[in-house]
């Protein structure tokens, strides 16, 4: 037989959740991939619109698990620009110190991945542990590790806690020596740059092509990052730069991911730095929040996530749930059409670096 099926997932530990990729290969070379989705049936969309305006803030972090909080923004800036709420200042910067702590982990999760494909399992141990110290942030600032429901319509739900400041300094400092550790042990390792570099390369045209944005089109030298470009939370007030990469290949997606979590340390800092010690964190939404009508409008909404471009479009006829809620997921198209067409040509082993270096999360592909 010269050719026969191979499922990949959706338990495969190279896979990045509930997601199943059949192939068809001829030896180690795949012929043919073809991504299979549904394995979480959750419709989250759907969801949404038979829901509570206040009550979708319990159900939209689980869209992408790795990083919730991009949810809680994108909706709530969505319903704000439909309401016409006003955020208070601070509560701006909280959110931009949320969102960078989450893209912390998002990316340590995703480049430890790189190691569990690869056999260099000390990777992944070291970037867990290490993402779990940004859990206890979150867990202190909101009581909860993973879902924390803590970006609310109108600004964040509480104030931070008294002395979390000095908590967020000293793990900043810790990741940051992390930084050089991680470079001599995955970048510089011989096996990685064998399997990583000048493999699944994607070009600008590529990119563009399947509307593939965050550090897959950075990776060919594109410098778009919508915090720069579209500048919302407290983006506008801080400096930072957009680490770009030429090769477009899976090594410069790894490494990218780490010069990004260097930025976000620097972010991070200027927040704590630059945010107003007092003020309102939220605006008090009228009447009661289980009977609350949004006036009639529309409004897409997106930020930058540690995948791309995240974005929700929401439809308002003035009930008190959504009338359309559409989330633009930013692996969508690496998700599924990039396995479709890119896939075929690469070896089996390739197969969850795709995965793993763009970055695919399942919850956004079964929403």
């Amino acid at each position: 037989m010269k050719e026969f099926e191979l499922f990949f997932g959706p338990n495969h530990p190279g896979m990045h959740g509930n997601f199943s990729v059949h192939l068809r290969v001829d030896g180690d070379t795949v012929v043919k991939a073809k991504p299979v989705p549904g394995f979480l049936h959750r419709g989250f969309e759907k969801l949404m619109e038979r829901r509570l305006w206040i009550q979708n803030l319990a159900l939209i972090p689980r869209i992408c698990v790795p990083e919730p909080d991009i949810n809680e923004m994108v909706y709530a800036m969505a319903v704000e620009k439909i309401a016409g709420i006003e955020v208070p200042e601070k509560a701006h910067w909280i959110r931009t110190l949320i969102l960078e702590l989450g893209r912390i982990a998002a990316h340590l999760f995703s480049i430890g991945g790189i190691g569990g494909a690869t056999g260099l399992y000390t990777f992944p141990y070291w970037a867990t542990a290490d993402r779990d110290s940004v859990l206890d942030i979150f867990e202190h600032i909101s009581g909860a590790r993973i879902y924390h429901m803590y970006i609310i319509i109108g600004g964040v739900r509480k104030d931070l806690p008294e002395g979390i400041d000095s908590l967020i300094r000293e793990t900043m400092d810790y990741l940051e020596s992390r930084i050089p550790e991680y470079i001599d042990l995955v970048m510089k390792n011989r096996i990685i740059q064998t399997r990583l570099r000048g493999k699944l390369v994607l070009t600008r045209e590529m990119c563009e092509e399947m509307c593939i944005t965050g550090v897959g089109l950075r990776a060919t030298g594109v410098d778009y990052d919508i915090r720069k470009y579209d500048p919302y939370a407290a983006y506008e007030w801080v400096d930072f730069d957009i680490p770009v990469g030429e090769d477009g290949d899976a090594f410069t997606r790894g490494y990218l991911k780490l010069l990004e979590i260097q930025q976000s340390i620097r972010i991070i800092r200027q927040v704590l730095d630059k945010m107003p010690k007092k003020g309102p964190v939220n605006v008090k939404l009228p009447g009661n929040a289980l009977k609350w009508r949004i006036p009639p409008g529309e409004a897409y909404a997106h930020v930058e996530s540690s995948r791309g471009e995240y974005g929700y479009y929401v439809v308002s006829t003035g009930e008190t749930t959504p009338y359309r809620v559409h989330v633009r997921g930013a692996s969508y198209p690496q998700g599924l059409y990039g396995i479709e067409k890119y896939l075929p040509g690469t070896r089996i082993e390739d197969v969850p670096l795709w995965l793993g270096t763009m970055d695919v999360c399942p919850p956004e592909i079964d929403r």
